[in-house]
């Protein structure tokens, strides 16, 4: 059947504007994801078992022993990869007092983060990004910090990632600067963490993601002997922990709960995933963390910042925080022996796609909108141009009210755009792009009328 002239001219004007997006790939993010190498990973988590326990509050003076001498071992680590960056990663321990809290800090006692800082490149650019691991480990009793308590997958596999990144990532340029951290006091209460997150937020740190590492180095789980090492777990909180008055009643006029900044970062994580990273998809969580469980995220979502969690697909719970011992023939402990290291460097390189494309690409669009004075069974969107420098181009994504992930994503190059899709039965964002296809983070729309 023919189609009417007006249904052509239509086509033809709205696809001149308005393409659907051929994705670009960074080639350069391809070299970098061939540079992770499940061996160097294995290395590094084997040299972290070797320190014995590295409970927060173990030896901090030993050379071979304790907390203290796998802080040292890891800042010598980022020292030397300082080497081969042009100056621009630095690498420090912070040190922090804690008080003795009557729980699962027995002393007053000093602890310390070890974090490499690589500066970005342009000096208009504040952007921070953050990806940790924690370093201590524990057994059973969460005071107990004599026993050798090996932290092979909880979590040397996180800071084995983190410092493989550092020394991939190091030796090249990004516009935003990336610290890279191995916290400690996770076993005792997020410490280590909160003291970084509180400690960005007094400093009024532009840190637009947060990435958390904990337990992505093991593919088979306890109890149902499943295997699974395609696939990886990215947590996402529905509710920001901080909200204003003004933004909740925005939230609930535009039913945005499920489009909260945590959300839209983990959405970005199984794009870029999914786009660089073969034989591993993002499964998207909705809930914080586990149920009734946290991790190092949490602290920096409850100080106002877009935070996520990963983690393994199914859990071993005969490896975590467990006595080192043999029982009715089942041998628990976590230890080397029982993770999957092809399967760590996969999630390593999930990481690693979604850093490099937000320190790289443009800055967010900003004022972005969605016109509400007419009813109408098209869309449109508007936004102001990000500052400081031309843009490429924009992304328009679109899905449906009950996907979990993006369906369709539009490519214009001007600031305003009409979808042919009604606001009634899609949800929409849009985000910065540049010619490589570096996106920034997609900003959800407000009414305009």
């Amino acid at each position: 059947m023919k189609k009417p002239l007006f249904y052509s001219v239509f086509a033809f004007l709205f696809f001149t504007q308005i393409a659907l997006s051929q994705v670009a790939e960074d080639p350069e993010i391809k070299k970098m994801i061939t540079e992770i190498k499940a061996e160097n990973l294995e290395a590094t988590v084997r040299k972290l078992v070797s320190f014995g326990t590295r409970h927060t509050l173990s030896d901090t003076k030993s050379k071979t022993k304790g907390i203290g001498a796998a802080q040292q071992w890891v800042k010598s680590e980022f020292d030397k990869y300082a080497l081969e960056s042009n100056g621009r990663l630095t690498a420090t321990i912070d040190y922090f007092t804690v008080k003795a809290d009557g729980k699962r800090i027995n002393k007053d006692s000093e602890l310390g983060n070890v974090m490499a800082t690589l500066k970005g490149t342009d000096p208009n650019d504040n952007r921070v990004l953050i990806i940790s691991g924690h370093l201590d480990s524990r057994v059973s009793d969460v005071m107990n910090i004599k026993s050798d308590a090996p932290g092979a997958n909880d979590d040397a596999s996180g800071v084995a990632a983190v410092m493989e990144l550092a020394k991939v990532m190091s030796k090249r340029a990004f516009s935003a600067t990336i610290i890279f951290v191995a916290v400690v006091g996770e076993e005792q209460g997020l410490i280590g963490a909160r003291h970084l997150a509180e400690t960005a937020k007094a400093a009024n740190w532009n840190v637009i993601a947060m990435l958390n590492n904990d337990m992505i180095g093991n593919s088979l789980s306890s109890g149902t002997n499943l295997r699974d090492n395609t696939q990886i777990r990215v947590f996402s909180e529905t509710i920001p922990f901080i909200e204003t008055e003004e933004e909740a009643k925005m939230r609930k006029a535009t039913n945005r709960d499920n489009d909260s900044p945590s959300r839209l970062l983990a959405r970005y994580i199984k794009t870029a995933t999914e786009q660089y990273v073969d034989q591993l998809t993002v499964k998207l969580v909705y809930r914080n963390d586990r149920f009734l469980r946290g991790g190092d995220h949490t602290p920096f979502s409850q100080n106002g910042f877009t935070a996520v969690r990963f983690c393994e697909m199914n859990e071993n719970f005969d490896h975590q925080h467990q006595d080192l011992r043999t029982e009715n023939g089942i041998k628990y402990g976590d230890l080397v022996e029982f993770m999957d290291f092809d399967y760590l460097r996969k999630n390593t390189c999930s990481n690693l796609a979604t850093l490099a494309n937000l320190a790289s690409s443009p800055k967010a669009p900003i004022n972005v909108g969605i016109e509400v004075k007419n009813l109408s069974n098209s869309s449109t969107l508007s936004w102001n141009a990000p500052d400081e420098k031309a843009q490429f181009g924009y992304q328009i994504l679109m899905r449906e009210t009950a996907s979990s992930h993006w369906e369709k994503t539009f490519f214009v190059k001007d600031t305003k755009a009409e979808i042919p899709y009604s606001k009634d039965n899609y949800f929409f964002a849009v985000q910065a792009v540049d010619a490589l296809g570096h996106a920034s983070l997609p900003v959800f729309p407000i009414p305009i009328r």
